[in-house]
């Protein structure tokens, strides 16, 4: 039984509790520690640590990026279609926590073999194993803060803490890294110290999130319930036409791809850049990766309270030309100018709140502008393909690095020969990685935000309309 509409509004619109807030941004913990690690590590350990060439290690990240891209609509799909005691995501969680924690701890392991092809099969396995049990944990969550609130605030409010915990275990794996680098020598055991570590708190990080939420999610689900089975009278591929079609989707999906492939493709070339071009040590890279984080962490709290007062798009209209400006400063930077180095690396960390924080909590609504057209609740499904598109973007601009860098000559060598001089085409072209090609996709993000068409007054229009048309069941 539907509760009627105002009754179910005003529960659902009510401000969220600390607790279930608190708990939902812990979970986000879950894939913080294992995508930074990945995202500031994994092409510079497959290439200067386990000695895998570029062109191999950017295939092998690019197979294990790929099935998870094309994973992700299908378990958003299932997801939408699953029937249990626990509701629609949370056995997803729960079930796929122990293999990602194991999978932490097998990607930094550096098989006993300098056969370029073992390793390459090797490492491409253990993606397909990290890859898989991180889209089971991680789509069925984010496609949980939909079915938290309807309120355009407290999605706000929500996606500030997921925001915050993300930033914040990017922060925590940086400074394990860091501490766990400085002791041991080791180039292969210091990153799996790291990964042991992550793996533990992987698992913890979803029981918290389950156990945080539960009551929360119940309440919903008695004011506001959802029949998985009228979504599953529809086909994957019917509904990825239909998800395709929703005109804010596909704006929010350009926000989200050009977004989040800048900030990716950056954090990769990040430790060349520090290393090769700047003259550093890794110590310094991770320094630097903190410092971006840790502004980062520190303003979501004040583009929240922007967001209370304007709304999602103009936040990204504030944040997004900070990252230009670094972008452009970090281009020109040399070698010997340290002290810039992590001004400009405090600048970027400003405006990347931003794509933190603003693509997330767009997407509910465009969630309930699809309830509102179809009655439909589909949350999975269009979680699914905006990661799929996401993770299709990002795998294919990081192979397309590690393929540059290759043409440009740059050199690969192990753990114990991480000095290797670096001919000035491969210099050359890490900066231009660094700065400008990353620049035009924000600026891609930029005109994507400008056409986006939810405005805090049309989300409140789009509500009434779901409480005249509620969800079938």
């Amino acid at each position: 039984m539907i509760s009627p509409p105002g009754e179910s509004n005003a529960h659902l619109q009510e401000q969220l509790s600390p607790k279930t807030c608190l708990a939902y941004g812990i979970g986000e913990i879950s894939a913080a520690l294992p995508t930074s690690m990945s995202a500031f590590f994994t092409l510079f350990f497959f290439t200067d640590v386990a000695g895998l060439g570029p062109t191999l290690a950017g295939a092998a990240i690019l197979s294990g990026k790929v099935w998870d891209a094309f994973s992700d609509p299908l378990v958003g799909w299932l997801s939408d279609r699953t029937r249990s005691p626990l509701g629609r995501r949370y056995p997803w969680m729960l079930g796929g926590m122990f293999p990602l924690a194991i999978a932490c701890m097998l990607q930094w392991i550096v098989p006993p073999t300098n056969n370029q092809w073992l390793l390459f099969t090797y490492y491409s396995g253990v993606s397909f194993i990290a890859f898989t049990s991180l889209t089971a944990v991680m789509l069925p969550f984010s496609a949980l803060a939909a079915e938290l609130t309807r309120s355009y605030n407290e999605r706000i409010n929500l996606i500030s803490f997921k925001s915050a915990f993300s930033i914040g275990g990017s922060i925590f794996a940086l400074m394990t890294a860091q501490a766990l680098f400085a002791r041991i020598q080791h180039p292969s055991h210091k990153y799996l110290a790291v990964g042991v570590i992550n793996g533990t708190l992987v698992i913890i990080a979803v029981l918290i999130c389950v156990a945080g939420t539960w009551s929360r999610y119940r309440l919903v689900q008695r004011y506001h319930p959802v029949d998985p089975r009228v979504s599953s009278e529809i086909s994957l591929v019917q509904q990825a036409k239909e998800a395709l079609q929703n005109p804010a989707f596909r704006w929010v999906m350009g926000l989200y791809l050009c977004s989040w492939t800048a900030v990716q493709v950056s954090a990769v070339v990040l430790p060349y850049f520090v290393v090769n071009w700047m003259g550093l040590s890794e110590r310094h890279f991770v320094q630097m990766a903190l410092v971006v984080q840790g502004t980062a962490v520190v303003t979501i709290v004040l583009w929240n309270w922007l967001g209370r007062k304007t709304d999602k798009r103009t936040i990204y209209f504030l944040g997004a030309p900070l990252i230009l400006i670094a972008q452009w400063g970090l281009f020109n930077l040399q070698p010997g100018q340290n002290h810039l180095l992590f001004s400009l690396a405090a600048i970027a960390g400003v405006g990347t709140a931003t794509v933190y924080l603003v693509p997330w909590s767009m997407l509910p609504d465009v969630v309930d502008f699809d309830e509102a057209r179809t009655g439909l609740r589909r949350e999975g499904i269009f979680y699914g393909f905006a990661v799929f598109i996401q993770k299709i973007g990002i795998a294919i601009a990081i192979f397309l690095t590690s393929r540059i860098l290759e043409w440009s000559g740059y050199l690969a060598s192990t753990g114990l020969d991480s000095g290797t001089p670096q001919p000035d085409t491969a210099l050359w072209m890490i900066r231009l990685i660094m700065g400008p090609i990353p620049a035009v996709l924000i600026l891609g993000g930029l005109v994507c935000a400008a056409f986006y068409p939810i405005s805090r007054s049309v989300h409140r229009q789009i509500l009434k309309q779901c409480d005249r048309q509620p969800p079938r069941v």
